[in-house]
């Protein structure tokens, strides 16, 4: 049931317990405390919105960091210290080429490589990092973000 519930708040995170409970076909007392107890338990952890990112305002970059091995931890010590930057919505410990992998917002392009240079890259630890620019969104969280209709493709002439 846990699955199910996690499926249906996945696609749509405004589901109530009610709608949750019909469209499994369970009861809604039950759905409603497996939802608080997947809450306390952090198996969910919080809902999100998926927004229209044509904002011409708001900058995405995801940012590999190369980070120096360290006895006392420094990737975790680097990856807390980089977390705390508002400018940094997310941060990931992966395997390849890099070990950090972070999601940066801002205004601007500059405002974003001004982060890197003068924030970023003066951490104790971060010996290099590769940034690119998200251009084009096709997915998220599942969901694709333009319908096929939407798509038309060039007539040929000949």
């Amino acid at each position: 049931m846990e699955k199910k519930i996690i499926e249906l708040l996945r696609e749509d995170a405004r589901l109530d317990a009610a709608a949750i409970a019909e469209k499994i076909g369970a009861d809604a007392r039950k759905v409603a405390a497996a939802i608080k107890k997947m809450e306390k338990n952090g198996v969910i952890r919080g809902y999100t919105v998926i927004a229209n990112e044509k904002r011409p305002e708001n900058v995405k970059a995801l940012i590999e960091v190369r980070v120096a091995p360290n006895r006392e931890g420094g990737f975790d010590r680097v990856a807390k210290r980089i977390a705390k930057y508002p400018e940094v919505t997310e941060v990931e410990l992966v395997s390849g080429g890099y070990d950090l992998l972070l999601t940066v917002e801002g205004e601007s392009l500059q405002e974003v490589a001004s982060f890197v240079s003068a924030k970023l890259a003066t951490i104790d630890g971060v010996i290099s990092t590769a940034t690119s620019f998200l251009l084009k969104k096709y997915k998220e969280s599942g969901r694709i973000m333009q319908s096929d209709e939407d798509y038309e493709r060039l007539k040929i002439c000949m």
